[in-house]
C-alpha cells in the first residue's frame, strides 16, 4: 500500500514558512560578512531557494517552484530591502541561539516539503527521502560557499543531515498508519527540528577518526 501526499496546500504553506526562515538565516550571515544590499538579497535568495531548486532539477520539474510562484522571489526581495537597514539594530538581539533555532526550523520544514514533493512525483521511497535531505540542507550549503565558509553540514561534525534523513523516514512511515498526512508532515518537521536542537544543545557529534 502506498500513500501519495495530496495536501498540496499544506505543503505549500510549509514551503513558504521554510523559505522565510531560510531567508532569515541568509540575512544574518550576509550581515556578518558586512555585505551590501545586493549581497544580502543574493545570500537570502540562494539560502531560501537553493535546496528546492536542486530538488526540482533532479526531479525534472519545470518551471522551478520559485519561477512558478514569482511571489516567493518578490517576497524575498522586499524583505531584503527592509532587512538590510534594520540589521544593525537587530544585531543587538540576534543571539546565536536564535539563529540556530531558525536554522533547525528551516531544516525540518524544507526536508518534509522535499520528501512530500518527491513522493508526489512518484519517486521510490529511498530517493524521496534523499530529496528531502537535499531540500533541507542544500540552501545552507550554497549560503556558506558564497560567504566563503566551509559548509556547516560538512565541518561541524554534528548529525545535521542525519536528522533530516531520519525525519523524512518518519514521515514516510507515518503514511502507513492511521495518522493523517497533515499530522505526519508537522510531526516529522517538528522531530527534525527537535533532533537538530538537541544535537546542538548537548554538542553531540558523529563518530570521527580524529
Amino acid at each position: 500500500m502506498s500513500h501519495v501526499p495530496v495536501h498540496v496546500s499544506l505543503v505549500t504553506v510549509i514551503e513558504i514558512v521554510a523559505i522565510l526562515v531560510g531567508a532569515f538565516s541568509g540575512f544574518v550571515e550576509a550581515r556578518r560578512k558586512r555585505m551590501d544590499l545586493v549581497g544580502v538579497f543574493t545570500v537570502a535568495f540562494i539560502t531560501a531557494f537553493g535546496g528546492g531548486t536542486l530538488r526540482d532539477i533532479l526531479l525534472d520539474r519545470r518551471p522551478l517552484f520559485w519561477v512558478m510562484h514569482q511571489e516567493y522571489a518578490i517576497l524575498i526581495f522586499v524583505l531584503a530591502l527592509i532587512a538590510a537597514p534594520l540589521m544593525r539594530t537587530l544585531k543587538q538581539i540576534l543571539s546565536e541561539r536564535l539563529i540556530v533555532i531558525a536554522d533547525a526550523i528551516g531544516l525540518g520544514l524544507f526536508a518534509v516539503a522535499g520528501v512530500s514533493q518527491a513522493q508526489a512525483a512518484g519517486m521510490p521511497l529511498f530517493i524521496a527521502s534523499m530529496m528531502g535531505v537535499i531540500t533541507g540542507i542544500f540552501g545552507g550549503v550554497l549560503r556558506d560557499i558564497v560567504c566563503n565558509e566551509v559548509p556547516m553540514v560538512f565541518r561541524d561534525g554534528k548529525p545535521y543531515a542525519i536528522c533530516a534523513f531520519f525525519g523524512c523516514w518518519m514521515y514516510i512511515g507515518l503514511q502507513y498508519t492511521e495518522v493523517s498526512d497533515d499530522v505526519a508532515l508537522w510531526a516529522s518537521a517538528a522531530s527534525i527540528t527537535v533532533m537538530r536542537l538537541v544535537t546542538w544543545k548537548f554538542d553531540l557529534h558523529l563518530p570521527s577518526d580524529k
